[in-house]
């Protein structure tokens, strides 16, 4: 069972948190930093999501999301069941030098739960949180954008490729 927030308002605006089991440093690699821009982009095209803000860490990202259809849950499901599928049938066929070790992990984490399969890529938690006013959501999205500064990767939010503060500032195509 979930011991994370929930999504209790499926038109709300959320501030979430998607982490990797283990925290595991899955995104110190682009490829699979570009499966989750390429799916926040699908789900964006094809099921109405709002992307306000992101960032992609080494081992979770952080996201301020709605849906158009007033559908958070049911996108969010998706867009987790897709991106752990292609992330870990990716480290299965690329030349991944982690391999054994995080499919090891992924594989014990997936017999921890009756409701997984073979691997578990995601924790189930999105430590969701709704964004009722102006004020907060500016404090979470200002959050997302200096995490990459907080931990020392960059000087400047707006120099992290994988996050939406170069959007803001209009430096970087829209997502």
């Amino acid at each position: 069972m979930s011991t994370g927030y929930q999504i209790d308002n499926p038109a709300g605006s959320y501030y979430l948190t998607f982490q990797v089991i283990d925290w595991i440093d899955v995104f110190t690699r682009k490829i699979y930093r570009d499966i989750i821009l390429e799916s926040l982009n699908y789900c964006r095209r094809n099921k109405g999501l709002e992307v306000w803000g992101y960032v992609i860490m080494s081992n979770h990202v952080h996201c301020i999301l709605s849906a158009n259809e007033k559908n958070l849950p049911d996108v969010v499901r998706d867009f987790k069941r897709f991106t752990a599928t292609k992330i870990l049938k990716t480290i299965q066929i690329e030349n991944e030098s982690r391999r054994d070790w995080m499919l090891t992990r992924f594989g014990f984490a997936a017999r921890s739960h009756k409701r997984n399969s073979e691997y578990q890529f995601w924790t189930h938690e999105n430590h969701a949180i709704e964004l009722i006013t102006h004020d907060f959501t500016c404090q979470k999205l200002g959050y997302i954008h200096e995490n990459p500064v907080r931990a020392g990767w960059v000087e400047k939010a707006e120099d992290w490729l994988y996050s939406s503060q170069r959007n803001y500032l209009g430096s970087a195509e829209k997502l």
